[in-house]
């Protein structure tokens, strides 16, 4: 394998210098030194046991065996080339496709504002796949990852999206009936709809109190759910009071299906993270989506 990699190597140089009979002009041609082609095409020569150039002081030109190399070898090297433009292309311009894992609580965001990406870019094919897993987020045939939380890796490129805030809301139903908590310290009587994380543990609530920093609040009640649309629909049939991100119930708050309470203690929640691996991070496609949703999700705040 590495003579054939080696053969290879020399086989554009001495196309160069066959098209031109100069080995000056095809070292201008590739960017490299006069030196550097000459070499090239005599390790060639070597590994293939013939003479390709006959070389003077003055004059270059093809034996025999150099002619039939050079006619042959154009349909490679012409290959390479496009090959090579190809690349450039994709690297430019993202095309072909992207594979996006996101968590269920965004993948909404992402899907209304989908459009966007598709239509700035028609040749971008976006494999969008819904997932709470905290290990191996990026598996061999992801590009990038949309997670909210702490960065769970050094060794990945991280981008921060979006710092989303607690809003903890009931129903008007509920609250008319059960009234509404004045501190959080009062939760304790009321029936609270929990979100469970990926492993399976209740999410405690959040509240900064005063000038002090945000502080988890243990709370209790009748639902335990994994899933943020599930406990949204939970909340907005009037089975209790819930905490979920801004984002999730802006628009409920604002048309008044949801009230928030307990708004004098609101707290900021966890980073929403871009994350994909270094060596996918220079890759169109890869910029392409991480821009696309860093504005997503900049229209929120």
């Amino acid at each position: 394998m590495i003579e054939q990699i080696d053969l290879f190597s020399g086989v554009v140089p001495f196309f160069h210098v066959a098209e031109q009979l100069s080995f000056r002009r095809a070292a201008e041609h590739l960017g490299v030194s006069t030196a550097a082609v000459s070499k090239a095409v005599a390790r060639l020569e070597e590994r293939l046991g013939v003479k390709l150039l006959s070389r003077s002081s003055r004059v270059v030109a093809l034996t025999p065996e150099g002619k039939l190399f050079h006619v042959r070898s154009r349909e490679a090297v012409a290959s390479l080339h496009a090959g090579h433009a190809q690349l450039k292309r994709a690297r430019a311009e993202p095309r072909g496709d992207v594979h996006v894992s996101t968590s269920f609580i965004l993948g909404p965001i992402l899907v209304a504002a989908l459009p966007a990406l598709t239509t700035r870019y028609p040749e971008l094919v976006v494999h969008l796949e819904l997932s709470d897993r905290v290990s191996g987020l990026l598996a061999e045939d992801t590009d990038v990852a949309l997670r909210v939380g702490a960065r769970t890796s050094s060794t990945l490129v991280s981008r921060i999206l979006y710092r989303p805030r607690w809003v903890t809301v009931a129903s008007p139903d509920f609250l008319a009936r059960h009234g509404s908590p004045a501190r959080p310290a009062e939760l304790a009587r009321f029936n609270c709809l929990r979100f469970v994380d990926p492993r399976g543990r209740p999410v405690p609530w959040w509240f900064a109190e005063q000038a002090e920093a945000p502080s988890p609040h243990e709370v209790t009640g009748s639902l335990l759910v994994n899933q943020g649309d599930l406990l949204l629909a939970a909340v907005s049939s009037g089975n209790g009071i819930a905490q979920l991100f801004d984002f999730m119930v802006t628009e409920l708050v604002r048309d008044g299906r949801l009230v928030e309470v307990l708004d004098a203690f609101t707290s900021e929640g966890p980073p929403i993270h871009a994350v994909t691996a270094p060596e996918r991070s220079r890759s169109a496609n890869v910029r392409a989506v991480i821009d696309f949703a860093t504005t997503t999700f900049g229209r929120l705040k």
